[in-house]
Formats: C-alpha cells, sequence, structure tokens
C-alpha cells in the first residue's frame, strides 16, 4: 500500500527543473513529469561571446553600490564593463564565485567573498541572488510556454553540486536556495541536491551510440591516434549540434542506450567530470535488471579545473609585464581585465594538439595605454624584453603566442588530471573498468581528450557524449525525475555519537576518567554508526540504543560527529567534528519513569543529506534533526 502513497506524493510536481551551478558558466533544463522523455534546456542568453556556445551564461553577478541585485550572466558583465571607471569602482561585481566554497575550510552562514573592487559581501546572499535569477528565469519561461502563470509550488528543483565537495558545502547550497525561496525547511524535498558526476552518469546510460564520440574507435597508428581523424569526428559532431542547435529540446529515449546494451551485470565504468573549477571522478558499477547504479569508489578529484588554465596564462602576463603591474591594472581597469580575459577565453577554445598556426589575443587599449604611464615603455619593449620565447607582439596589437605556447598553459592542469586518473586506476576497486566517460565543460578540450585518449585508452574505452557541456544538467533532470535511480553510495565521512562507557581499567585512558555517583565512566568515546568509504544503500538506518546515565534525566542530549578517518575513538582527535544535536525534552512525560529508559538513535543516509533520530521507546517522543556543517 505504501508504495500508492509514494506516488501520489511525487506526482504533485508538474515539472523538474535543474540547475546546473557551474564555477565558470550556469545553465537549466527542464522536463514535465507527464513527458519524462522530451529535457528542454532553457532559452538561448542574450549577449554571446563570439567563438563560445552560449547555451549556458558566465557566471557572473552585478549589485549596485547599494548592494541590490542588478543582473546575472552576460547581461552583468557587459553591463558593468559599460560603467565609467570612476563609477564601476563603486559597483559590486563577482565571477567564478563557486570554487570559494571548495576551497574555504571552515566555510559558515558567514563566510564573505570579495567583489572585484575588494568589496566584501556574504557569500550566501551572493549565492541565493544567482538561484533566485534562475528561478524567476526558469518560471518565465515556463509561464511563457504555458500561457499561464506557473507556481513555484509545482516544481521540483534539483541543484548540482560537485561530489568532492564536502558535506558544509551542500548545505550552504540548501540553505541558499532556501533564501532565493526554491523549497523551506518544512518543505526539504522539493529541492534535491544532486552530485554533479551522478547526474553525468545517469544521462550516459541513455545514449546512443551516434550521440557520442568514441575516441578508441579511430585507428591509432602505434598507440596513437592520428589527430586529423578526431578532427574530422568533432566536426561532424559539431554539425549535428549546429544543426539541432535551433531545438532546445532533447529526446532521451527510454531505451537503455545501446553502449548500455553491451554492458553485463558487474561491469564498471568511469566518469570524469570536468568542469571550470573541479574535477570529479566516479567510478560506478551496473546492477541489473533495472540498471541501478552502485558507487564503488567514493567520489575524488581536486581543483583541477580549466581555471587553472586561466591562472597560467595570467602567470605568463606576470612573467612578461611584471606582477606589480598586473595587480594595479585588476584594480585600476577591472574591466580591461575581464575584456582580456574574454579574449584569451575564446582563443583557449581553439588550442588543439595538432595545431601550427599561432593563436593571437588582443589586447585591450587601456592596456596598452596604461603599461606606458606605468612603466614608461612600451608593451613591444616588454615583450622584446621578457626572453618569453614563445611569444611575440604582433603589430596589429595583439599577443602572438605559438601553439607549443598555448599548450604550455594547458599543461599544469592536464597533468594533474591524468596523474589523478592513474591514481584512481591502482585502486584495487577499479579493476576491469569498461568504459570512461568525459564529461563537462573541459571535456571539449582536445588537449584534454588528446591526453586521456593517449594515457588511458588501452585500458578502456574513451568516450565522450557529443553537447558535453550539457551532460550534466540533462542528466540532473533524470535525476528529479526518478531519484531512486542511484542506489548505494559510498559515505564520504565517518559518522557517529559521543557517549560514556563503563571504564575499564587497562583499556581506557585514566585523563577520560570520570566518576559519578560512585560509577567509573570513560568519557568522550566516539560511537561509530558508519565508516569512510563504506557502502551505504539510499535511505539505509543504523540504529542504536543507549541509555542515559542517570534514569532520571529529563533532557537528553546526543552529539553527532564526523570525521574523515576511519579509526577513531575518541571524539577529542583530531579531525573529529561536532555536526549535530540531538535535544530530547522528555519534561512533562509520565512520571513513573520506567528503572531501565532506553533511547533510541537513528541516522538515514544514503541520500546528499543526512538525517539523524532519536525516540525515547517509554513514551515515543521522538526528536528528528538534519546534520548540520555550518553552525558548529
Amino acid at each position: 500500500k505504501d508504495s500508492d502513497a509514494d506516488d501520489a506524493v511525487e506526482q504533485l510536481f508538474l515539472v523538474v527543473v535543474a540547475i546546473d551551478f557551474g564555477t565558470t558558466s550556469s545553465g537549466y533544463a527542464y522536463s514535465f513529469t507527464k513527458e519524462p522523455e522530451c529535457i528542454h534546456v532553457m532559452r538561448r542568453w542574450e549577449g554571446g561571446d563570439p567563438g563560445v556556445s552560449n547555451q549556458k551564461t558566465p557566471t557572473t553577478i552585478l549589485l549596485t553600490p547599494e548592494r541590490k541585485f542588478h543582473s546575472f550572466g552576460y547581461a552583468a558583465r557587459d553591463f558593468y564593463h559599460d560603467l565609467d571607471p570612476t563609477e564601476s569602482k563603486h559597483w559590486l561585481y563577482f565571477e567564478k564565485f563557486k570554487m570559494k566554497l571548495h576551497t574555504t575550510g571552515n566555510l559558515t552562514m558567514e563566510t564573505d567573498l570579495t567583489a572585484a573592487n575588494g568589496k566584501k559581501v556574504k557569500a550566501l546572499e551572493i549565492f541565493a541572488y544567482a538561484l533566485q535569477y534562475f528561478k524567476e528565469q526558469a518560471l518565465k519561461e515556463l509561464s511563457d510556454q504555458g500561457g499561464s502563470d506557473f507556481e513555484n509550488t509545482e516544481v521540483r528543483w534539483v541543484i548540482t553540486v560537485p561530489a568532492i565537495w564536502k558535506q558544509p558545502a551542500k548545505q550552504f547550497m540548501r540553505q541558499a536556495a532556501y533564501k532565493a525561496g526554491m523549497a523551506s525547511p518544512e518543505n526539504p524535498e522539493q529541492l534535491i541536491i544532486a552530485l554533479e558526476p551522478e547526474a553525468a552518469s545517469i544521462y550516459c546510460r541513455k545514449l546512443r551510440l551516434h550521440q557520442m564520440i568514441d575516441l578508441s574507435s579511430r585507428a591509432p597508428v602505434n598507440g596513437y591516434s592520428p589527430s586529423d581523424t578526431i578532427g574530422t569526428g568533432f566536426t561532424q559532431a559539431k554539425e549535428h549540434i549546429r544543426r539541432n542547435r535551433q531545438s532546445r529540446t532533447f529526446m532521451v529515449e527510454n531505451v537503455i542506450g545501446e553502449i548500455w546494451s553491451e554492458l553485463e551485470e558487474g561491469d564498471r565504468y568511469i566518469v570524469v567530470d570536468s568542469g571550470g573549477g573541479t574535477v570529479d571522478i566516479t567510478v560506478h558499477q551496473i546492477r541489473l535488471p533495472e540498471g541501478h547504479l552502485k558507487e564503488l569508489y567514493k567520489a575524488t578529484g581536486g581543483p583541477y579545473g580549466s581555471l587553472g588554465v586561466d591562472y597560467e596564462f595570467e602567470k605568463l602576463l606576470c612573467k612578461i609585464f611584471g606582477e606589480d603591474f598586473i595587480e594595479q591594472f585588476k584594480i585600476k581597469r577591472p574591466a580591461a581585465w575581464v575584456d582580456l580575459m574574454i579574449a584569451f577565453e575564446s582563443r583557449k577554445r581553439a588550442a588543439a594538439p595538432d595545431r601550427t598556426n599561432p593563436l593571437n589575443i588582443t589586447l585591450p587599449f587601456s592596456f596598452i595605454d596604461y603599461y606606458k604611464k606605468f612603466r614608461g615603455h612600451s608593451v613591444e619593449h616588454a615583450l622584446r624584453k621578457s626572453n618569453v620565447d614563445f611569444v611575440k607582439w604582433s603589430s596589429q596589437g595583439m599577443l602572438r603566442m605559438s601553439p607549443d605556447a598555448m599548450n604550455a598553459l594547458f599543461k599544469p592542469t592536464i597533468d594533474q588530471i591524468v596523474q589523478h586518473l592513474s591514481d584512481v586506476f591502482e585502486k584495487p576497486e577499479v579493476t576491469n573498468v569498461k568504459f570512461l566517460f568525459l564529461v563537462g565543460g573541459f571535456a571539449e578540450s582536445p588537449l584534454l581528450q588528446q591526453a586521456v585518449q593517449s594515457a588511458f585508452g588501452s585500458r578502456c574505452r574513451v568516450i565522450i557524449p557529443q553537447d558535453v557541456g550539457l551532460t550534466i544538467l540533462k542528466g540532473a533532470v533524470l535525476f528529479g525525475l526518478d531519484p531512486a535511480v542511484i542506489k548505494v553510495r559510498r559515505s564520504p565521512l565517518t559518522y557517529g555519537v559521543g557517549v560514556l562507557n563503563r571504564f575499564v581499567e587497562g583499556k581506557h585512558p585514566p585523563e577520560k576518567l570520570l566518576v559519578k555517583d560512585g560509577t567509573r565512566w570513560c568519557t568522550d568515546v566516539f560511537d561509530k554508526f558508519i565508516s569512510a568509504d563504506q557502502s551505504v544503500a539510499l535511505g539505509e538506518t543504523v540504529t542504536r540504543s543507549y541509555t542515559p546515565a542517570k534514569p532520571s534525566q529529563l533532557v537528553i542530549v546526543i552529539n553527532i560527529y564526523s570525521s574523515e578517518q576511519d579509526n577513531v575513538g575518541f571524539i577529542t582527535e583530531s579531525g573529529v567534528k561536532k555536526c549535530g544535536t540531538l535535544r530530547l525534552d522528555l519534561t512533562g512525560t509520565d512520571a513513573s519513569v520506567p528503572n531501565r529508559r532506553e533511547i533510541k538513535t537513528l541516522m538515514q543516509f544514503g541520500d546528499t543529506e543526512i538525517k539523524a533520530m532519536a525516540i525515547d521507546v517509554a513514551t515515543s517522543k521522538s526528536v528528528k534533526v538534519g546534520i548540520d556543517f555550518l553552525n558548529y
């Protein structure tokens, strides 16, 4: 009977909207629950850049000098850009701010972000503004399409986050979404936090062969595929995409894709999600008959996204023009700096392994002008003097980079990705991998494709979905339509509660001894519920029973702790963090206290969030709490 009740709840949402809130670019897609095989990608944004497909918009946000939301995406960038320099220094402009959540060790609701002009704003506000913007855009598009106003209550929202984010960052995203009015603490299931590589993985299962580019099917010449064939494969694919670009609706066939039909029960595949900020690696295994996924190896990765390439370019500029100048230029002419990075972005996309002709990057006039003022000699002179071999000055006012110079900018980032993947392949859980799916925005880079193919092509088939930048978005929509598709995950942390145990001489350290009412207790014991890396099924619950130290105790407080370590004995060890408190108040309950009171504690794992609950068995009074990493 229960299953019917669940179905009724599921049907309340008319539409699932997934938001891919990326480091460099963001977008949304949606699907009506009545026709789940159609996924619609958002309308085109105004104001794209040359050389960059604008199915997604840059993750940039502009606030007025009074700190009110002004605009997002291309609109924010272009408006900021057209402001007079005297005015623009009062406006607050943020770009690529999502990395902050990954790099901040102790993220809280109070964490700040720094705008281009150096002023600080609460990160929570910025994220809430951005999500609110997407919420309004999506509802507007749905209303326009349906001809009637679409209510927020009719939408199930899915927001994607990198799998390597720590729990606090995931919770932070949820709080920002509540602030943006997408869902509420009273109605949390209206919002799902999905993990990016899992979303990509779900989408890859649905693909048919003509929707992928199989790098390994090109005939390798002594282990190395001639790049021209890769080139032609991509030109065809790009043609195919260009023809399809007009329609923003993608049919996801309800068959399991052909590639999938080659996979048997127990087969394994790796999803490498390489985006602007991070690279996430997940290993999944198929469980038939329904083709549910089981995560074999805890998501790993690191900040090796394409931003690393931008950073190398900046280092190169510092080497040529001097770090002091670049720092000043960014502060004094922020709009021109943005311009220069846009010019670099489109050249960055033109980099390819077989390229022989140089890439030209136009320097903004104010760069050339300001440099002369700052140093007293010309940009041209600086280039001649700098002995950076591969970068020359062209008379049209451009930096001319040889392909080698461009490839050198990619090298550190790509090497880190390949190294990290090699480490993953060494793990015992990761033997006999059949496919490697390369997804995410950075996967469009032919340099990265070639590096991955030449390093791992002999071990598994390297496959790239065609509209690779939208893979996650579409997978997230599918996940919102059927959240139960991922059945088993690996716990990222060890969780447990702090308890008192009877003190045992010789076993427990003497400094943990506490004597209360004549009983000798050992304090601060970490009672483990689940260890890091353990497999947890969706919705799996772990239960423990505890007895209060004194039966007459009326307020029982249970503290929940987490650690990245596996073997934790005491909550005082380094790396153990408090992440939740269950406060069970039994005042006013029946006076006849049983002589042995039993408190049941449950923790439910497997979802991207974790829930805990305590129940007093005698009175069945209970208290629930979400694990909270931001407020402790």
